[in-house]
């Protein structure tokens, strides 16, 4: 380096090595540090192209950038900003600020598909050094913004999941362990997005932030930095900030611990941006003298051999990946960011005020798009071209040492603001007394002396907000919080409150306008925050029945909160002829304008969503009949219907497991009935789902029966499948002889299992209920299978799904358990039976009920003569055998004395023959006289039937 160079900080140097000389007693790593840091202060000085080095959310370095840009007019300005996000900035003037800008992937080609969907959001606020070069650079004529970070796809590139959360543009992994969470929707506006930030700050040596916080006597970072760098150079110029700035970016990089893959990405991205800058320069014959960069300190001293407009050209860009990346702005608060990049809750309110009193005590004027929301109205003008600078030569001379005046000057000590902290003093007690705290004016006059107090105890002749904050939570703060907030939240209110972004109609995308048009009808300010009512009389004005065919389709895609129906409702084939909802379309924007990356209207994403449903690999045949209902109910998709219950044949026909059982028969049972009412015939999938599914649950029957994790409810699911579907399937060519096999090779073990094979054979006429009443009976009278029966009623019970006409007999099964069973083997069954009804109580519950009430008496009284209908029954009459063939005899005589009949009965079944006419022989009662065991058997058969 030249002598000139080496003199600019010389002074500094002498001092650092006898000071590493003094403490370390000799030359060793701490001299070697502490001159490292005044090379790489020095380097980033002499840098031609001037290098501004800013913190993320400082209201210093907001002041320090909008006094250099009016003094400087630089004509380009590089900014460290993921690249491909350069199109939307012209939109923030759209929006009131904070907003966040973001790009968003919901399908990956190059990534794993478990990463999706990939996000990266960068929030802006108007207190920050990037909004302030933003303005300029749009509104100033002739300047030129260029974003020189890596891109979206690079961030996930460089990062394998689980490094993304650790970088150093993402502050969210050293989250502080003092930081209170504030609310949990206005935190999450973000998502589970990767936070990408201009300037982070922090040191990543945890023995020396624990050092830094124990002996500036504060709490969490947020606060000492606000005390130990915001209010010294709040009031600095601009040499001062500048190397004040690199000297801190500098030490906590060279103090940082040693993760290469941390190092790293941030090299990477480093030489990414130098890259970009040369490229630029070259392309465009830009004078170095005439730019400015913006970027975080921590980059600002970068050692890689890229730094510089003179750096070496070794560092290749890679290519993005396929991935489709959708960009747009979504909403951001200061809670949002706090929680997403570790900072002190409030501290981004703090920022804000105190970037308010450092515009209002410097004079500086901070830039601002002109048509901004949330400010003053300005002129919509542009800003005047910017004034040529003085010319100055290629390489500037730099400026003078400011570090050893700034290093050896005490900290000023600002004198006490009575006047602010008894305004302050007085609004929190108000604010206390408002949400239900029995504070007084005695609480405000010990919050300004406990106030003066703590910040006498750190040092501080001033109070600063956190001393407040301290102050009012000891002096108010009781053992409850009567309201929602606690004085701590009230204190971050009243200082700025928790500020939420909003993006304009302007630059919302296609979806969302659209969204915002076709809800027009409802005189409703949709993008404001809040629950508002809407009120659809449809029957009265039918235009609104598209309104209402929106809101259910933002229903299904929104989350809960953002429309909301509190009268009507959408099933199949059924319109609502009045509405209500309650709608929040403001609260949840970032959601709304998110959907827009995936269409440009709600029924393109509904289509694509129940698409990616149905053909997922975790797609079920009871998810894609969701799907078909979905299409039908929310789309009236005739088309998208038929295609989705085509692939549901196919997902039916593949599944080896009755899991979902009883949700596909629950939904092709509202299918069926759906299109029997409003269409001439049933769709061709639906009969091949029928006889499809009819095959397939007749083939799984057996092995249901004996698998044990095959829960009764699948089974009972499955036999309701193929006793409701039978007489559809028979008619389409399924034979019911499968069903009878299949039964009969099931050999169920558990007791439950076993009622309910009992029932669907009694179902099927392989089993009277005379057989099944007397199983029961054995069953019960047999002492070692007591402790099971109530198992064999909760197969009964089940059985009411496909066999519904069993309900008199589960009604008295039921009964007769309730007036045999001993109470230590009924009372545990009891919560068995009530969870088994809850579960299905739309089905079964009124099937018990109804058949209950028919039986039992009606009166108490009636009560105690009440004989149970099972038990009046009358036993069916023997028939005696001749008496049974001279009955026989007689009706065979009737018919042929009156042959019309028989004939007219032919007829209508298609029968065709004729009569014959009996051989003279002996009657029918001495045949039956002459052969006792054929009248036997004859009245057997008589009383089984």
């Amino acid at each position: 380096m030249s002598a000139a160079h080496e003199g600019t900080f010389t002074t500094l140097r002498a001092q650092l090595q006898e000071a590493a000389a003094t403490f370390a007693g000799g030359p060793d790593a701490l001299e070697e540090i502490l001159l490292g840091i005044v090379d790489d202060v020095d380097r980033a000085v002499r840098e031609p192209l001037e290098i501004f080095p800013v913190c993320h959310h400082s209201p210093a370095s907001a002041t320090a950038m909008a006094r250099r840009l009016r003094q400087k007019q630089p004509k380009v300005v590089y900014l460290e900003l993921c690249e491909d996000m350069a199109p939307l900035l012209t939109e923030l003037r759209n929006c009131r600020l904070p907003v966040a800008v973001q790009a968003f992937a919901s399908e990956v080609d190059g990534f794993p598909a478990e990463w999706t969907p990939l996000s990266v959001v960068a929030p802006i606020t108007e207190a920050s050094a990037e909004y302030q070069a933003i303005a300029y650079a749009l509104d100033t004529p002739g300047v030129e913004l260029v974003l020189v970070d890596r891109s979206s796809d690079h961030v996930f590139q460089w990062d394998p999941r689980g490094a993304a959360d650790s970088e150093s543009d993402s502050a969210a992994a050293s989250a502080d362990p003092d930081t209170s969470s504030p609310a949990e929707e206005e935190a999450a506006l973000h998502g589970d997005a990767v936070g990408v930030e201009l300037g982070d700050l922090r040191p990543r040596f945890a023995e020396l932030e624990e050092h830094l916080l124990r002996h500036g006597k504060v709490r969490h970072w947020s606060e000492w930095w606000h005390q130990y760098v915001e209010l010294p150079l709040g009031d600095g110029d601009h040499d001062t900030y500048r190397q004040v700035m690199l000297l801190i970016g500098s030490l906590f990089r060279r103090l940082a611990p040693g993760d290469p893959h941390r190092v790293q990405v941030d090299e990477d991205r480093e030489r990414h941006m130098w890259t970009r800058m040369r490229e630029h320069l070259a392309a465009t014959g830009a004078d170095p003298a005439d730019c400015l960069y913006v970027c975080g300190a921590f980059h600002a001293v970068s050692r890689v051999e890229e730094f510089g407009v003179h750096g070496a050209d070794t560092f290749e860009i890679g290519p993005r990946t396929a991935t489709t990346w959708q960009y747009g702005l979504i909403p951001s608060s200061h809670a949002a960011i706090e929680a997403q990049f570790g900072l002190a809750a409030g501290s981004v309110s703090i920022a804000a005020t105190v970037w308010a009193k450092n515009t209002r005590r410097s004079g500086v004027k901070p830039y601002r798009l002109a048509g901004q929301a949330g400010g003053r109205k300005t002129a919509s003008k542009k800003l005047a071209a910017a004034p040529a600078p003085a010319p100055t030569a290629s390489v500037p001379v730099p400026a003078a040492d400011k570090l050893t005046g700034f290093l050896r000057r005490p900290p000023v000590l600002d004198r006490l603001d009575e006047a602010e902290l008894l305004g302050w003093s007085v609004e929190i007690v108000r604010a206390a007394r408002r949400n239900g705290y029995l504070a007084s004016t005695a609480d405000a006059i010990a919050v300004f002396e406990t106030a003066i107090l703590l910040a006498g105890m750190r040092d501080r002749a001033r109070p600063t907000p956190y001393d407040f904050q301290d102050a009012a939570v000891t002096c108010i703060e009781k053992d409850t919080v009567p309201g929602r907030r606690d004085v701590r939240r009230l204190v971050e209110i009243m200082m700025g409150g928790d500020r939420v972004g909003q993006v304009g109609y302007d630059a919302l995308p296609p979806l969302a306008r659209d969204v915002h048009d076709r809800l027009a009808p409802l005189n409703l300010k949709l993008q404001q925050r809040g629950v508002q009512r809407a009120l659809l009389n449809i029957a009265a004005e039918p235009e609104l029945e598209r309104c209402s065919d929106v809101l259910w389709m933002l229903r299904r895609l929104m989350p809960s909160g953002a429309a909301r129906p509190i009268m009507g409702e959408r099933r199949l084939g059924e319109r609502s002829i009045q509405e209500s909802w309650d709608l929040a379309l403001g609260t949840h924007q970032r959601a709304l304008i998110e959907l827009g990356y995936e269409g440009v209207s709600v029924e393109q994403v509904l289509e694509q969503r129940l698409r990616r449903t149905a053909y997922g690999p975790q797609a079920t045949a009871a998810t894609v009949l969701e799907t078909v209902e979905d299409a039908t109910r929310y789309l009236r998709s005739r088309r998208l219907a038929d295609e989705l219950g085509t692939h549901a044949l196919e997902v039916l026909s593949a599944e080896r497991s009755v899991d979902d059982a009883p949700e596909v028969l629950r939904r092709i049972r509202r299918l069926l009935a759906y299109y029997r009412t409003s269409e001439p015939v049933l769709p061709a999938w639906i009969e091949s789902f029928v006889k499809t599914g009819y095959a397939h649950y007749c083939t799984l029957l057996p092995m249901a029966f004996t698998d044990e994790d095959a829960t009764v409810r699948q089974v009972a699911a499955m036999l309701g499948f193929l006793f409701s579907m039978e007489s559809l399937a028979l008619s389409l060519g399924c034979d019911r002889a499968q069903l009878e096999l299949a039964l009969a090779q099931s050999h169920p073990e558990d007791p439950s299992k076993t009622a309910l094979l009992w029932a669907a054979r009694t179902h099927l006429g392989l089993l009277s209920r005379a057989d099944l009443r007397k199983r029961c009976d054995e069953l019960l009278a047999n002492p070692l299978v007591v402790p099971a029966y109530p198992r064999y009623l909760s197969g009964f019970v089940h059985a009411l799904e496909p066999v519904p006409s069993l309900v008199d007999f589960v009604v008295e099964a039921v009964s007769n358990a309730f007036g045999r069973l001993p109470d230590p083997v009924l009372l545990p069954w009891l919560p068995t039976l009530i969870s088994t009804l809850r579960a299905s109580g739309t089905e079964l519950a009124p099937l018990l009920i109804r058949e209950a009430g028919r039986m039992f008496p009606g009166r108490l009284a009636a009560l105690d003569e009440w004989v149970p209908p099972w038990r009046a029954r009358p036993e069916p009459e023997a028939v005696h055998p001749v008496r049974g063939a001279n009955d026989a005899a007689r009706g065979v005589a009737l018919l042929a004395a009156h042959p019309a009949t028989c004939d007219a009965v032919a007829g209508l079944l298609g029968c065709d023959g004729t009569w014959e006419t009996p051989e003279p022989g002996p009657s029918g009662a001495v045949l039956a006289g002459r052969h006792p065991d054929t009248a036997i058997a004859l009245e057997a058969l008589l009383s089984g039937a």
